[in-house]
């Protein structure tokens, strides 16, 4: 996907990007190869595919969520940033806060934030299990993002307790979604979530399907969950 491709596709959906966000874009990919070269932070590092791939599938969310509202964020296993800060570029009021359990990838978005000038971001080096029981963070987000880090049923642990009950956790998804979905419906509900909508789409140039599930947090969540770190790995919630 070419930069003119990016924005011309993200203006069709109503997202107009300035030149400065062009620019924290192109800084963004720049330093993203420049650190990949360091620490492995993607295996995707052509320019047209990082913003396809990357920049672009991160933006997808907004095709169905409304982030124009200054809301709180937490992305869960972000790596190196998805979907959150692509989103945080793109909406630049919403507040960011991204967990992830490898400091080098804190490390790298501690970096990259100072780079791109981002303001209300938070990066904590932790386990989800570990924030979900944190009364600072639990049931403190408005959106919980998830892009590709866990199946379904283990992925509600560690992103539901995080919502507000009332706000959404916004699962994104490629192959296999809807049978992932129908193993984890036990735990989404069990959580305290209930699956508000699903959107399918391909991705435009390489016609790759990705699919975003919409949930949203109904009931606090047991207060038994999330179990410890690792648990939810090894005994889905199934």
């Amino acid at each position: 996907m070419k930069i003119d491709q990016f924005t011309a596709m993200l203006a069709e959906k109503g997202l107009t990007l300035s030149a400065q966000q062009l620019e924290q874009f192109e800084a963004y990919y720049e330093t993203l190869v420049e650190w990949n070269n360091k620490m492995n932070l993607t295996a995707i590092t052509d320019k047209e595919e990082v913003y396809l791939k990357h920049f672009y599938d991160s933006i997808t969310a907004a095709f169905y969520y409304d982030f124009s509202k200054p809301i709180r964020l937490c992305d869960v296993g972000a790596g190196a940033g998805f979907p959150s800060i692509p989103l945080k570029i793109a909406f630049p009021q919403i507040e960011v806060t991204i967990v992830d359990s490898l400091n080098k990838r804190i490390t790298f978005l501690t970096h990259l934030a100072q780079v791109l000038k981002l303001d209300k971001v938070h990066f904590l080096h932790n386990r989800a299990e570990v924030l979900g029981t944190d009364p600072q963070h639990r049931e403190a987000y408005d959106v919980v993002t998830a892009r590709a880090v866990a199946r379904m049923s283990v992925l509600s642990e560690l992103c539901l307790p995080l919502v507000t009950v009332g706000g959404h956790f916004l699962a994104m998804k490629a192959a296999q979604a809807k049978e992932e979905l129908t193993a984890g419906k036990k735990a989404v509900s069990l959580l305290g979530g209930k699956v508000e909508n699903s959107f399918t789409f391909t991705l435009p140039v390489e016609k790759s399907e990705r699919t975003i599930f919409m949930i949203k947090k109904e009931k606090p969540t047991p207060k038994k969950y999330p179990r410890k770190p690792g648990v939810p790995g090894k005994s889905p919630l199934e």
